[in-house]
């Protein structure tokens, strides 16, 4: 991070499917919503509006398991000043690596962290601090494979383990209400952030401003950002503004 990057980040998300930009709902496949053609214009649109750090998510990847849009994501990273978090069909370690090696800041393991945690042990051990756990979950319990295989497997537990295993944060999304603008849930996300002792990066249903300012409030259990969405491609939450605001904040207390 730079002196400038303040604690609590919003981090603008850009989902990639078939090489454009999208939104699903609810993590469903079918259910998508082209924004941009141009991916490396709107990494770059969000720079311009004061990010700190962008979410770059390969959505056919999470699906497959193979990496679809490394060339794109490549184009990202030389493109842009700030750093970037990748995430979406990382389950090996040589593809942990081949990301970071192209330029990603930070790789988002998702399946992984529940099918191979050794692995995952590893790719800490090689790359410390560049490991970012992804928890998306169904009702406090964790889904994986594209968000389509449910475990029994809590969030809290899930998250507990990778900070045994050396992962410093993770992105904790509440699948049934990403892309559908019903409200983040703070209750969950405090709740996984308090018991297992990680810092954490909300995700998932964020509609306007006082969903930012209600995880903001929660910043002291380890609340460290928010990943933004749908809320910013349909214009309900204005970037910018938005961080004013944040700042804001932060000088009143």
């Amino acid at each position: 991070m730079t002196n400038g990057t303040p604690r609590f980040e919003l981090i603008p998300a850009v989902d990639l499917k078939g090489g454009k930009c999208v939104r699903l709902q609810e993590g469903i496949a079918s259910r998508s919503t082209e924004y941009s053609d141009d991916p490396v214009s709107t990494a770059l649109h969000w720079e311009a509006q004061g990010a700190t750090r962008l979410h770059l998510v390969d959505l056919d990847g999470a699906f497959s398991g193979e990496s679809a849009h490394l060339p794109i994501a490549k184009s990202i990273f030389r493109a842009l000043k700030i750093p970037v978090q990748f995430g979406g069909g990382l389950r090996t370690l040589e593809q942990i690596e081949a990301v970071l090696d192209l330029g990603a800041e930070r790789a988002i393991v998702g399946t992984a962290a529940v099918e191979n945690p050794s692995m995952v042990g590893e790719a800490v051990k090689r790359n410390p601090g560049a490991i970012v756990a992804g928890i998306d979950a169904r009702q406090g319990k964790v889904v994986s494979r594209g968000w389509t295989e449910k475990t029994v497997v809590s969030a809290v537990d899930l998250a507990r383990r990778m900070k045994d295993a050396g992962i410093p944060r993770i992105i904790y999304t509440d699948v049934s209400r990403d892309g559908m603008l019903r409200g983040v849930n703070w209750e969950e996300t405090e709740n996984v952030c308090s018991k297992a002792g990680v810092r954490v990066i909300a995700s998932g249903g964020v509609s306007g401003v006082e969903d930012v300012r209600k995880l903001w409030e929660r910043r002291g259990c380890g609340i460290e950002g928010v990943i933004l969405g749908r809320a910013l491609y349909d214009k309900r939450i204005d970037f910018a503004d938005l961080r004013k605001q944040v700042l804001s904040w932060k000088s009143d207390g």
